[in-house]
């Protein structure tokens, strides 16, 4: 499917094509065909404010505030683990084999197949090179040096998920492309093929080898350039194999719809699922640790099943909360629950199916809550379950 036009910016000079293109002739109608588009805009499936009322000037007083930024940074650098020939050498025993590259950038081994979600590789999450959110660690592996994937999975066109040099640079390995409505119009501006590119709405399927890719709802919101509207759909993930099947939720706020993905496509060995960038001034649109458990429980059919692996934090500062309070959280959480979870360094895999043992390195490099970190993390989480 092709049809696009660049979106067009005063500041577009500066780095042309970063906003990406607008979608345009056979692409457009097809969006506006979709049961999730109305009055010129993609609608989330339930009502959804983007920020509260009011939020701007507390925003701003709590990002500019110095003790708040020394806060939501490392205060030494990220433990980063480089992946070797001895954690990629073999095929994971099991089947399944994650591994975190930081953010929402996950490579899943499944079932004989590479799937890399929402790959951003890039020093900066912004349309510019020399301004926005850096990375506050280096990615893993050189793009260049990670060996070629089935497909990439993007779940919407944000900066922190839809990064133009790192989509460049996989256009030519000749690797297929599963996107949200719309976004097909980014990739092919980018430099990828239209013929490897699978453009999805929610409840739609592609397959590549022996995977069916399947786009699910999540509650977000979209958008690269300087205009309003909601013109590329954004969604969640399940990627199923002939043996396991894991979800990946891309950016969300928490919903019911969790509970009804689980119950036609789970259940799951592994959910990644965004846990970070959460905020009391936009508390529709990202998950809080708290409610990412919620959700991983309601995929499950409201007993935690599979791992847990949290995912959309610790790479950037995008929110004002304390940089290691979305890792304590979620293991709190998953304590309370009996949750089985995995808070691997980046750059480290790991199996699903082994048990999984939480060593806290995000508390030796963060700087310590007012009262000191818990005593403990419940270093063990709960070993595996069977359905």
């Amino acid at each position: 499917m092709t049809g696009s036009s660049p979106r067009r910016s005063p500041l577009a000079p500066l780095r042309p094509d970063s906003f990406g293109a607008d979608p345009a002739g056979e692409r457009l109608e097809r969006i506006r065909r979709s049961p999730n588009y109305a009055d010129g805009e993609f609608r989330n499936p339930v009502p959804t404010r983007t920020m509260v009322p009011g939020a701007t000037l507390p925003i701003l007083r709590t990002l500019l505030s110095r003790a708040d930024r020394v806060r939501r940074a490392p205060v030494r650098p990220v433990p980063v683990h480089r992946p070797s020939v001895a954690d990629w050498g073999e095929p994971p025993a099991s089947g399944l084999r994650l591994t975190w590259m930081g953010h929402s950038s996950v490579l899943a081994e499944i079932d004989g197949h590479r799937v890399l979600f929402d790959p951003v590789w890039g020093e900066r999450c912004s349309p510019f090179a020399f301004a926005g959110p850096r990375r506050l660690h280096p990615a893993p592996v050189p793009l260049a040096e990670l060996a070629p994937v089935d497909v990439v999975v993007i779940s919407h066109d944000h900066y922190d998920h839809l990064d133009m040099p790192s989509i460049r640079a996989l256009a030519r390995t000749g690797t297929r492309f599963a996107v949200p409505l719309g976004v097909g119009a980014d990739l092919e501006l980018w430099g990828v093929d239209p013929k490897r590119i699978s453009e999805l709405d929610w409840h739609e399927s592609t397959r590549v080898g022996g995977l069916t890719l399947t786009a699910t709802p999540a509650r977000h919101f979209c958008g690269r350039g300087l205009r309003g509207g909601q013109r590329t759909l954004w969604a969640s993930w399940v990627v199923a194999g002939p043996e396991h099947r894991i979800f990946h939720s891309g950016d969300t706020g928490y919903f019911p719809g969790f509970a009804k993905i689980g119950e036609e496509h789970g259940p799951f060995d592994a959910t990644m699922i965004q846990i970070g960038a959460y905020s009391e001034f936009w508390p529709e649109i990202h998950m809080t640790p708290e409610e990412g458990l919620l959700a991983h429980a309601d995929l499950s059919g409201g007993t935690p099943y599979g791992t847990l692996l949290p995912i959309h934090w610790g790479t950037f500062n995008l929110a004002p909360h304390p940089w290691a309070e979305p890792a304590e959280r979620t293991v709190a959480a998953a304590n309370v629950a009996a949750a089985k979870i995995a808070v691997p360094r980046p750059g480290m895999p790991f199996e699903p199916a082994a048990d999984q043992t939480i060593d806290p390195w995000w508390r030796s490099v963060a700087l310590p809550p007012a009262h000191g970190w818990p005593s403990s993390t419940g270093a063990t989480t709960a070993t595996s379950q069977t359905s």
